[in-house]
């Protein structure tokens, strides 16, 4: 006879929470909600755009002149949460038109807000999009390696004037995702002294450099032109270093931790949330892993509903109190 502190066998029989369904859900431990969703938007310079992307079927660029049927659409769904990427029309060096007033992400908040004021606007930190190397920041130069070297304190200085550009133009938080050491606290200074105390910083605190991007560059058209990313990304391999980079950021000012990739980094997830289970903390299941899904789907070999509940299932179980994800809309109306 099996004992445990939780009875014994024949007494207790776990199956008994199992045999129906409304037991099963009774019971259930981790319960995925909408409201705890954010649903990533691709904005692009121009007009009449609805550009499908090609490797993450089901999903668009917009032009802000075509966001209201989008927004109105995850509004019927119960999303209220969004993420904004901007792809410009012209780039540079510096990825000065990400802290323009009249930039592509400025110019969709607005509009944005029209259509719903209730819509929570987080804006992605970045410079990949808008440099017209496709690297985060300012580039120092590509070694004889072919590495990519980004010059970490300039890059700080042109994201202090996005972060309180995005604030002035009425973002609900910021998201630096550029992994340069000490942007949260160049952030957070920034947006002090202009007077935004009041507005969070969801810092991008565990992003690896990973294969799972893929699709993502194709769609905010922003893959470097040379060399990668690894000179500033986190190494797949490393866990602890999770913890340290978190630390960083909890003391700089972060008020929400992030870990991307989500699916394939749960055991990341679980160690942040134990180190720091009072701070909210996001996980993105990117591009990639939505591709991946989406592909298997499309040729029979599983069921993509089941399949999409189960992972954003995991990455929950696994701490992750909100999720990015490109199924946000469509696990809303699964729910």
């Amino acid at each position: 006879m099996l004992s445990t502190s939780y009875g014994s066998f024949p007494t207790t029989r776990l199956r008994r929470l199992r045999h129906h369904a409304k037991v099963r859900d009774l019971v259930r431990e981790t319960v995925l909600h909408a409201d705890r969703f954010v649903m990533p938007i691709f904005v692009k310079s121009g007009a009449g755009i609805k550009q499908p992307i090609a490797s993450m079927p089901g999903l668009h660029q917009f032009s802000t002149d075509r966001l209201t049927e989008e927004i109105e659409s995850l509004q019927q769904a119960g999303i209220n949460k969004i993420l904004l990427f901007g792809i410009p029309s012209e780039k540079d060096a510096l990825g000065q038109v990400s802290y323009s007033k009249t930039g592509v992400v400025q110019s969709a908040m607005a509009v944005i807000k029209k259509i719903s004021p209730d819509m929570l606007i987080i804006a992605d930190l970045c410079f990949c999009e808008y440099t017209d190397h496709g690297h985060c920041g300012v580039l120092s130069h590509i070694d004889r390696e072919g590495v990519a070297r980004v010059h970490n304190d300039e890059t700080l200085k042109l994201l202090a004037k996005q972060a309180v550009c995005l604030a002035e133009a009425g973002v609900d938080i910021v998201a630096p995702s550029g992994c340069m050491d000490g942007m949260v606290h160049t952030v957070r200074g920034a947006l002090d002294q202009a007077g935004f105390c009041d507005l969070p910083i969801l810092s991008y605190a565990m992003k690896y450099a990973s294969s799972f991007y893929g699709p993502f560059r194709e769609a905010a058209e922003g893959a470097p032109k040379a060399g990668d990313r690894a000179t500033y990304q986190s190494d797949c391999a490393n866990a602890r270093e999770a913890l340290r980079e978190c630390a960083l950021d909890v003391l700089e000012g972060a008020d929400m931790l992030m870990v991307k990739p989500a699916h394939t980094y749960l055991d990341v997830i679980y160690r942040v949330k134990q180190a720091y289970p009072a701070l909210p903390l996001a996980a993105y299941h990117v591009s990639g892993e939505y591709a991946m899904i989406k592909a298997a789907a499309a040729n029979g070999w599983l069921d993509e509903k089941r399949a999409v509940l189960e992972v954003l299932t995991a990455i929950h179980r696994a701490g992750a109190d909100f999720i990015i994800t490109y199924y946000a809309k469509d696990v809303a109306g699964w729910l």
